[in-house]
């Protein structure tokens, strides 16, 4: 049985929030942490910042093994905080469109740097979770 290898690095300055926070930001923050790190509005925003303007159906189609139910809670979550606008158009049936706002492209640009981490470091996260199972 091999010996795990122990590795020491040099302490890296930390990103902290200002000692001295505004309550309402740190809520907001925290909101909006939460909301992001579900699944399903990272894949909304991937799917719209790909596709632009989207219909129900298709939306739930290429987010992929989304239940309508899920899909319609996102969305409204998301609109609710300004990152996607909902058109109705009075036809029949109804056709429900979705489009990221300004705010939802920025919110997904900040994002964009976990993608780019994950793509960094991937080799090296199959290699811990490899090590970590024993093999």
């Amino acid at each position: 049985m091999k010996k795990p290898v122990v590795k020491i690095r040099e302490p890296k300055a930390k990103l902290a929030p200002p000692p001295v926070t505004d309550p309402k930001l740190e809520a907001l923050v925290r909101e909006i942490i939460e909301r992001v790190a579900d699944k399903w509005t990272m894949l909304v925003l991937e799917v719209l910042e790909e596709h632009g303007v989207v219909r129900f159906t298709q939306l739930g189609k290429l987010v992929g093994g989304v239940s309508q139910k899920m899909l319609t809670k996102t969305v409204r979550q998301m609109e609710r905080d300004g990152l996607v606008t909902r058109t109705v158009h009075p036809v029949i049936p109804p056709r429900v469109e979705y489009e990221l706002t300004e705010l939802g492209r920025s919110l997904g640009e900040a994002f964009c740097g976990v993608w780019i981490w994950a793509q960094r470091n991937l080799d090296e996260i199959e290699r811990a979770r490899r090590d970590f199972a024993g093999g």
